[in-house]
């Protein structure tokens, strides 16, 4: 992490501020940046929200996100955010590829960039960096980021915990993977806020739909392959899946955990191909098993030892064999 001081300083003077996280925003994605955004608003700047897609609907209930701007949606409305920018904060993201087409416009601003982040290897754009691998979410970061300021004119409000506790939640996937000791401790600040951490899992783990249910059972029915022999199975959906049963974002959510819910599963599988065309790949794994290693040398990706992403230019049905080719040197 560089000197905390810059950052200070920078945050005495009134300031235009964008915050921009990745491209299909998840959880803690957008957690953390409505959580900055209602620490800043305390202060006198005014803030933005970006994402560069849009978000999935399970997290309408988090505060300002009606506010947010959603690039593909606002083309010009976002270039002008950016253009306008003193600061901007890249928030759960390590390189400029995952809000493309934005990152040119993020290259060319004169802006102070800040990045946040918690994925490995940071490509050096920001002008100041938080960045630790350690760290279970980008919520987590964006909390320590709050206490490091040190600013006895703001306080964390409730809206501010639920967005965090919402980022520390889904990335740690209900604090199962990617824990650590800070990590809990901070769930336990945001819990004496006043969290309400019940309400949070029901809005987000209890807002299923029936046709979700229906892409869950066809998913678990007709596209799941076990490899038992190297204790890892895969879920695919083809193009045809996701037209048939209208999926939208945010719609198979998770579905990769299911396979590791078997008994001696330790690498699980989620490879689809989009209705655009790109495959795309969801891993996870259990104890020592580095996924992580697995899609940055293989798929193009990148994220976390235990669950990571990837995509693939390959056809739905060579990029599964693939996989199965190159899984056993990583097991």
């Amino acid at each position: 992490m560089d000197n905390i001081q810059d950052i200070v300083d920078k945050l005495k003077t009134p300031s235009n501020i964008a915050i921009i996280t990745h491209r299909n925003p998840d959880g803690d994605a957008i957690g953390s940046s409505l959580g900055l955004k209602l620490f800043l608003d305390q202060g006198p700047h005014k803030c933005d929200v970006i994402l560069p897609s849009e978000f999935p609907k399970v997290f309408h209930y988090l505060p300002e996100i009606d506010g947010a701007t959603v690039y593909d949606l606002e083309k010009d409305k976002t270039k002008q955010i950016l253009k306008h920018a003193d600061i901007i904060f890249c928030l759960d993201f390590n390189s400029l590829d995952r809000i493309d087409p934005l990152a040119l416009d993020i290259n060319e601003s004169d802006a102070y960039k800040v990045m946040i982040d918690h994925h490995i290897d940071p490509e050096p754009f920001a002008d100041w960096y938080m960045s630790d691998t350690e760290s279970s979410s980008t919520c987590e970061l964006i909390y320590r980021f709050i206490e490091l300021l040190d600013d006895k004119n703001k306080s964390v409000s409730v809206d501010i915990a639920t967005c965090l506790f919402t980022g520390i939640l889904t990335d740690t996937g209900s604090f199962k993977y990617a824990t650590n000791p800070e990590v809990y401790r901070i769930a336990s600040e945001l819990k004496k806020i006043g969290v309400d951490d019940y309400q949070i899992n029901d809005n987000i783990f209890n807002s299923w739909t029936a046709r979700q249910m229906s892409i869950l059972g066809h998913s678990l029915r007709n596209r799941l392959q076990l490899m038992p022999d190297h204790h890892a199975g895969i879920i695919s959906l083809t193009k045809a899946d996701y037209q048939k049963y209208q999926i939208a974002r945010g719609d198979t959510e998770g579905l990769v955990n299911y396979i590791l819910m078997i008994k001696g599963m330790k690498v699980a599988a989620f490879i689809r191909e989009m209705p655009h065309g790109e495959i795309r790949l969801s891993l996870r794994s259990k104890g020592e098993i580095s996924v992580q290693d697995l899609a940055r040398t293989h798929f193009s990706g990148g994220g976390h030892k235990n669950a990571s992403g990837g995509s693939s230019t390959d056809s739905l049905e060579d990029t599964i064999a693939k996989f199965k080719e190159v899984l056993p040197a990583f097991l």
